[in-house]
Parts: C-alpha cells; sequence; structure tokens
C-alpha cells in the first residue's frame, strides 16, 4: 500500500509539472485592426487608435489629442450592430492640454466610423472632420 500511494504522488508530481511548463494559452495572437491619425479641419483635435477582438466582440481603442487646450477634442464612435442594423454613436472628449485614451466595447458589429470634432464638455460643436471608416466585417 505504501508503494502505491508513493507512485501516485510521484505520477501526480509530473503531472503537476508538465502542465506547469506548457505556454499560456494566452500566447495566442489577438487579431487588431490599426486605424491611423483623424483630424479636425482646424487641425487641433487628433484621435489614431486600433481595433481589436475582446471577450465580447469588438473593442475600439485609442488616443484623442487636444494639441490647443482651448474647449474640448471629441472622437465620435459610430458602429453598425451585426444584429439588427442599427448604428449607435458614442462620443469621447478630452478637455486638456495632451493626450487622453479612450476603450469603447461595441460587441458584435458590421462597420466602425469615427469622426473627430472640436466642442464644449458637453457636447461636440464644429469643426469635424469626414467619418472614417476603421472596421468593415469581411473586409
Amino acid at each position: 500500500m505504501r508503494i502505491g500511494a508513493r507512485v501516485l504522488i510521484g505520477m501526480t508530481a509530473a503531472t503537476t509539472l508538465a502542465l506547469s511548463c506548457s505556454p499560456a494559452a494566452s500566447a495566442e495572437p489577438v487579431t487588431v485592426w490599426k486605424w491611423g491619425a483623424v483630424h479636425s479641419t482646424d487641425g487641433w483635435a487628433t484621435a489614431w487608435g486600433k481595433v481589436s477582438v475582446g471577450q465580447s466582440g469588438l473593442v475600439v481603442s485609442g488616443n484623442l489629442d487636444d494639441s490647443y487646450g482651448k474647449g474640448c477634442s471629441w472622437a465620435l464612435i459610430r458602429y453598425q450592430n451585426a444584429g439588427n442594423g442599427r448604428w449607435r454613436t458614442h462620443g469621447v472628449y478630452n478637455c486638456v492640454t495632451g493626450t487622453g485614451t479612450f476603450r469603447k466595447d461595441v460587441g458584435g458589429v458590421l462597420q466602425i466610423r469615427v469622426k473627430v470634432c472640436r466642442g464644449t464638455a458637453k457636447r461636440p460643436v464644429g469643426k469635424c472632420s469626414r467619418w472614417k471608416t476603421v472596421y468593415t466585417q469581411g473586409g
């Protein structure tokens, strides 16, 4: 009985050692689509970032730069739901001189577009760029 227990303990230790030496499952590459700079028409606001695959769909993340410091910079993220085809818009803003970051989980979508504007702390008011498509499903 003692020999059987020692063999079982030895096998358990060997199995634990083999599992701890295996590469982690999170080491797999993540699909990422980078998008370049989008500028407001006056050039005082700029956004750039990436679209990546998250746990519950796609994630839009990036940087929003307010180079002038007067007023606020806005990045508007517009995405089309893959389930019902409806468009939704999410806005992020930066009201301090310098670069801030943002992240938005958008889920399963068909398209994602970004627009950069100038505005106040409450809403974008003007100097907007055109919509730039940063992701299209299948393309």
